[in-house]
């Protein structure tokens, strides 16, 4: 298993987030050592949902507008229609995650999350996957939609829906170890 000790991961996300898009990379990171800390528009609790139920609910760490990319040294951004669909629209998420990727900071995204990445103009000439609904939204932002259970391309890593989560942690842990911050280079 990847040592993530010294890595920071991101996880923005916001109310109607798919549960277990969030819950398993979340135990994932935190088993292989990394420190995760969940960023949302609003303080307290944020509701899970289970495709169109409601799941459990998850404590916020910080607010976004609190945090700075420069803290962090990954990003998560797990699915769920009305989360990504919130989340898409802040102006302080679409400046957070342009500032991760021109800092050149590993992405793991699934689902509906790819929203996230349209809307701050990051998917030009990216090659990815998401939840199917979204593969016109991609590929009219200029990003190339491939349906595969997970993708890497560069900095990201990229998956379809809750079953393809096994393939997704894989990935996303050996894509973080890549990225992560040695004991010698840590600032």
């Amino acid at each position: 298993m990847a040592d993530l000790s010294n890595l920071r991961v991101a996880v923005l996300v916001s109310d109607g987030f798919e549960e277990t898009e969030l819950t398993e990379p979340v135990k994932a990171l935190k088993e292989a050592g990394a420190k995760v800390e969940i960023l949302s528009n609003k303080s307290g609790e944020i509701q899970a949902f289970r495709h169109q139920d409601k799941g459990t609910t998850v404590n916020v760490d910080r607010l976004i507008d609190q945090a700075q990319p420069s803290e962090y040294d990954a990003v998560l951004l797990p699915g769920g229609a009305l989360n990504t669909d919130t989340l898409r629209m802040e102006s302080k998420v679409q400046s957070f995650l342009k500032q991760m990727q021109q800092d050149n900071k590993p992405f793991a995204i699934i689902c509906h999350a790819a929203w996230e990445l349209v809307s701050a103009n990051l998917v030009q000439g990216r090659t990815l996957t998401s939840y199917y609904t979204i593969q016109d939204d991609i590929r009219n932002a200029g990003g190339n939609w491939v349906d595969r259970e997970v993708v890497v391309d560069q900095n990201w890593v990229t998956s379809r829906q809750p079953q393809d989560i096994p393939a997704f942690n894989q990935e996303m842990l050996k894509l973080f170890a890549k990225f992560a911050p040695t004991a010698s280079n840590l600032r």
